[in-house]
């Protein structure tokens, strides 16, 4: 659809692929609001503005609120803080990799806490003969498409979300210098905002 392919190209303008120059804001604008239109809806959630969502400001984000067992509460927030080093020390790619990970284990967390609510779930991955897969077995794209599905994390926080699943995959040296990624501070602080928001939506 054109809300998809919209989609598509900002994520790819996102991790670098594409010139935001080669995509004016107003035309793809105008894409929506015709794919709107189509569908006889209102807009989509692919109209979330990068600008808009970087601008955001988040307080009192707490590790806790989210209500995760202490073991795995420890480890989380000694990941954050590790984030918020790596921000300062401007170490992109660090923070990057941080945030990925803190961002699947707060998953992965939740939806052991509500496993019945996440393997009934419509889009949760199942395995050749049409079970649903073991928890530690769902990849971060299933955790995150499933967290959304059940009201867990919004539409903003899904779109960035996998953007930042998509920049954790460069942790492969050889697919950083394949596709020819650079990731700088504007990257590190989109991971670190997906971070943030995912922890207050799911602490609701």
């Amino acid at each position: 659809s054109i809300a998809k392919l919209i989609d598509y190209i900002e994520n790819q303008i996102l991790l670098g692929h594409l010139q935001r120059t080669d995509f004016s804001k107003d035309l793809l604008t105008r894409g929506l609001e015709i794919a709107s239109r189509l569908r006889g809806g209102v807009p989509s959630g692919s109209e979330i503005q990068e600008d808009d969502f970087l601008n955001r400001e988040f307080k009192g984000v707490v590790i806790d609120a989210l209500g995760l067992d202490a073991v795995i509460t420890g480890v989380l927030k000694q990941r954050i803080e590790e984030v918020k080093k790596c921000l300062n020390a401007k170490a992109s790619l660090a923070v990057i990799f941080l945030c990925g990970s803190a961002l699947e284990g707060i998953l992965l967390g939740v939806a052991t806490q509500n496993v019945i609510q996440f393997n009934q779930a419509a889009l949760s991955p199942k395995d050749k003969n049409g079970n649903v897969r073991r928890l530690y077995d769902w990849t971060l794209n299933d955790l995150i498409n499933v967290a959304r599905e059940l009201g867990l994390l919004g539409e903003d926080v899904k779109k960035f979300s996998h953007v930042l699943r998509d920049f954790r995959n460069y942790i492969h040296p050889y697919q950083q210098i394949s596709s020819g990624f650079d990731p700088d501070q504007h990257t590190a602080r989109i991971c670190w905002q997906v971070l943030q928001a995912a922890i207050v939506q799911l602490s609701k």
